[in-house]
């Protein structure tokens, strides 16, 4: 039986209804929350291992509780949202989601985040320290093992997304990688919301490891294609 912790942020009774009886049918455990203040309960209170959060509450903007929970604690939160413009997508990644879900949503694509979630959670929890398996290019280096990147010797904060869209990159430095390629590495599809959403986390990847986001030295876009991790000496 698959023994993750779901808790449910979702005002929405029909769209709460969808969701949770999917959890249920593929043996996930959940918990729900209506609004904002019974969220942050839920979510100190039983430490899931995922949060699926809906920002638009009638007590607080989701945004604010992702900043609520970080405080305290780097429990995975996936937005599930009718906001599909970037700049939403962005502020929420910014303030510490880990995936976004644009709003109508297949259930298929929501069990492929699940799984790139539970897939990121599970290669932390088995780290093996006596493996050593480090990519390093100029000031940015990628350890796989622990699962941790870092640029200039400090450690960068990265979602599950950029983390493995990184990872990627890394372990095909030079090559051109599609669209496609990326986006069925990620989340095993490639629908419209796929390659949008790809845009949004390549965003957020490189203002985080670019210096001048606007003039990349680690990643080129091709575009129309996908993007080339370049060598960087």
């Amino acid at each position: 039986m698959n023994k993750s912790l779901i808790l449910v942020v979702e005002d929405d009774t029909s769209v709460r209804n969808l969701i949770t009886t999917t959890l249920k049918a593929h043996e996930y455990r959940y918990l729900t929350a209506p609004n904002g203040q019974s969220a942050i309960l839920e979510a100190s209170s039983h430490n899931p291992d995922i949060v699926l959060l809906d920002l638009g509450l009638p007590d607080m903007d989701g945004v604010e509780i992702i900043k609520k929970i970080r405080t305290w604690s780097n429990m995975p939160i996936i937005v599930i949202s009718a906001r599909s413009e970037d700049t939403d997508k962005i502020d929420a990644l910014d303030a510490g989601a880990d995936d976004y879900l644009t709003k109508p949503f297949s259930v298929e694509e929501l069990l492929a985040r699940l799984r790139v979630t539970q897939r990121r959670l599970s290669m932390m929890q088995n780290v093996s320290p006596a493996e050593t398996v480090v990519f390093v290019n100029g000031k940015l280096r990628v350890d796989y093992v622990a699962g941790c990147a870092y640029l200039n010797e400090e450690e960068l904060h990265l979602t599950p997304i950029e983390y493995k869209l990184l990872c990627l990159l890394t372990r095909n430095i030079g090559k051109v990688l599609t669209h496609t390629f990326l986006t069925q590495s990620i989340w095993g599809s490639s629908w419209d919301n796929d390659i949008a959403s790809l845009r949004v986390f390549m965003a957020t990847l490189r203002k985080k490891i670019e210096k001048e986001p606007n003039s990349p030295q680690y990643i080129q876009t091709h575009i129309g294609v996908g993007y080339r991790m370049l060598k960087v000496d």
